[in-house]
């Protein structure tokens, strides 16, 4: 028989697992495309585990370890996109996507270099001290208009979940990101930016990565990255 010991260990390791997330599905017009079919398969795919380092390589789309290739999404210019999660987000954490143009076939690109633009935030909210919310928790999806302007071409759409219910220390926000591959039709001439790099868009230490949500409560609350283009 199992002792209790066994038995407990492995009771908290559901429940940790069932506390994380991933985000498998591109959503286009509302619509789920399946797991991973237009989404890089992330690392954590069984696990759900997060990224707490934000110089790891694998920040960018936590894929290292070679997934199967993922298929292209052909979307038009100013359209509702997302991404859905495998089950409710479960942490006090906000929301960043981040786009970057390939220079050809998004499918064989790694996404490295000064190429990332953010579009679209979902924030903590906070009211001077007295509370602070965060709309990202307990959705299971995130949606936002690709900007009219955005050029025509293949690009890798990137979400980032950061969770900051541990984040009082260095290193204890926990990241959960996945990226999707879109090729936008009918663009515009629009010029995104600024341009970042991931990793290196961050050090950690930025006021809406390393912080104390619970005392005192922050009386504002810092997105961390670029400034969003919005076209």
């Amino acid at each position: 028989m199992f002792s209790k010991a066994f038995v407990a260990v492995v009771l908290s390791l559901a429940s940790l697992a069932n506390s994380h997330y991933t985000f498998p599905q591109l959503l286009v017009g509302g619509a789920a495309t399946g797991d991973w079919v237009n989404v890089r398969q992330t690392d954590n795919f069984q696990s759900n585990g997060p990224i707490t380092d934000v110089s790891s390589p694998n920040f960018r789309c936590y894929n290292a370890a070679g997934s199967p290739s993922s298929s292209t999404a052909r979307v038009a210019a100013g359209s509702k996109i997302g991404f859905k999660a495998n089950q409710a987000v479960y942490h006090q954490s906000v929301t960043n996507i981040y786009m970057a143009k390939a220079p050809g076939n998004v499918s064989t690109w790694d996404g490295s270099g000064q190429v990332w633009f953010r579009v679209y935030e979902v924030p903590a909210v906070t009211n001077g001290g007295s509370s602070i919310s965060f709309p990202a928790m307990n959705a299971d999806k995130v949606e936002f208009n690709l900007p009219s302007t955005l050029p025509a071409g293949q690009y890798l759409v990137r979400v980032e979940n950061i969770a900051v219910h541990g984040a009082s220390t260095f290193g204890g926000a926990q990241f959960y990101i996945s990226c999707g591959q879109i090729e936008v039709t009918g663009g515009g001439s629009g010029n995104p930016g600024p341009l970042v790099s991931i990793p290196g868009v961050y050090t950690g230490r930025e006021p809406g990565i390393m912080l104390n949500i619970y005392y005192p409560i922050p009386a504002t609350y810092t997105m961390p990255g670029p400034t969003l283009w919005r076209g």
